[in-house]
């Protein structure tokens, strides 16, 4: 069976499992294999204008930012970048806007042009979304900053201001791993939070020196218990050239390249020789990222450069009070994450107030970000991938809710 046959018959079963099925959970089923197809053919493509995308600027408060816009249908079917207000509501057709989405990238070198994040932001332009990728320059280089927190709020406020963009105010924010900490530090902003109507977060954090302790030593705490994973080397390097920013001494940044390309080549290399020409600070960074003893990482936590580990600090939604926080809060995270363990969404949920957030965990089709399915004539498919898909839907089902509803 191809893997086009595949998922469409797996929005088939969606479909049926839905019981009425009323337009909205028909289109969440197809919304969800066009995330499976990525850039691959589904039925929501060839049923739907292709999206236009446009690479612009725009200022908030005197600040400069780039990003890009992504609409349903074509440009001119009902919005004009250049300013023109919205047509009136009973003018608005198929391809208008119904609500807006900021959508945040993890910290990745190809920013908001990364395949995968164009592809997703293309699906939710053809349910109707509105959506702006901004392009964070400290996500390309690796490098995490509060200051990522304004950035993030400045998108949010010049796309939800803009009714043809954002009709009656409907607009929120998605983000993936890293960024969903950014993102609700940005949606406590006085500025934006009476207007962030709804917050989706994929594989994100709450403590974030807990976060830190797993991506380093594997291991993670739930429930009084202890649980190991073999973590993904993409949160030592991000540490690694986060780091760069709070170092004086140029070389080390060449001296980490150098370890990332060996390790790179033979995953067991001895990087020992390259430490010793770290400078001291750098190579209290390096302790944290090589180290696997779990009850060793708060004694090196606090050997990092004094101005890093206050970012850290101020990056940390566990030292925040979330209870101001008026976003419905969707949280998604998949009980495999090998970069940020699953409990970190159940405590962030515990954080906003009763009832205002929900958590889907997924149990096998999701990793970190990423969506991988048995084939449909598997017993593994029918046994845990269905019931990791029917969570899914409801997750796409709430936000495409989120369209509709009224404050």
């Amino acid at each position: 069976m191809s893997q086009a046959s595949f998922r469409v018959m797996a929005v088939a079963l969606l479909i049926l499992l839905a019981g009425c099925a009323p337009a909205r959970h028909y289109q969440a089923a197809l919304v969800l294999q066009d995330f499976a197809a990525a850039q691959g053919t589904s039925r929501l493509k060839r049923t739907t204008a292709a999206p236009q995308r446009q690479t612009m600027t725009y200022t908030v408060a005197g600040r400069s930012h780039r990003a890009d816009l992504y609409l349903p249908g074509k440009l001119d079917a009902c919005v004009a970048v250049g300013g023109e207000q919205a047509r009136d509501a009973s003018s608005r057709g198929k391809h208008c806007p119904r609500a807006a989405i900021v959508v945040v990238p993890g910290a990745v070198p190809q920013g908001k042009d990364d395949p995968r994040l164009t592809a997703f932001a293309s699906t939710l332009a053809r349910a109707g979304f509105a959506v702006l990728t901004p392009d964070l320059a400290g996500f390309r280089q690796l490098r995490v900053r509060p200051s990522d927190a304004r950035e993030i709020a400045d998108a949010f406020a010049w796309l939800s201001s803009r009714p043809e963009l954002a009709p009656g105010g409907r607009a929120g924010l998605f983000a993936f791993s890293y960024s969903v900490g950014p993102a609700l530090l940005a949606a406590l902003e006085d500025d934006i939070r009476e207007q962030v109507r709804f917050i989706l977060g994929v594989g994100g954090y709450h403590d974030l020196p807990r976060a830190m302790r797993f991506f380093t030593t594997g291991w993670f705490e739930q429930e009084g218990k202890w649980h190991a994973l073999t973590p993904d080397d993409t949160g030592k390097m991000v540490l690694l050239h986060a780091s760069l920013d709070y170092l004086a001494n140029g070389r080390d940044g060449e001296i980490f390249d150098r370890m990332v390309a060996q390790r790179m080549r033979d995953s067991h290399a001895d990087l020992s020789p390259l430490a010793a020409e770290l400078s001291a600070e750098a190579h209290a960074v390096y302790a944290l990222a090589a180290n696997p003893d779990p009850a060793r990482f708060p004694e090196l936590l606090s050997r990092l450069p004094e101005a890093m580990l206050a970012d850290i600090e101020r990056l940390d939604l566990s030292r925040h009070d979330l209870k101001p926080l008026k976003a419905r809060l969707i949280l998604v995270h998949g009980r495999n994450d090998n970069l940020i363990p699953y409990p970190e969404s159940l405590a962030l949920a515990a954080a906003v107030p009763e009832g205002q957030a929900s958590v889907f965990l997924i149990h096998r089709v999701l990793g970190h970000v990423e969506l991988d399915m048995s084939n449909l004539r598997s017993w593994r498919f029918w046994s845990e991938d269905l019931p990791d898909l029917w969570r899914l839907w409801r997750v796409i089902d709430l936000l495409l809710a989120q369209r509709e509803e009224a404050r």
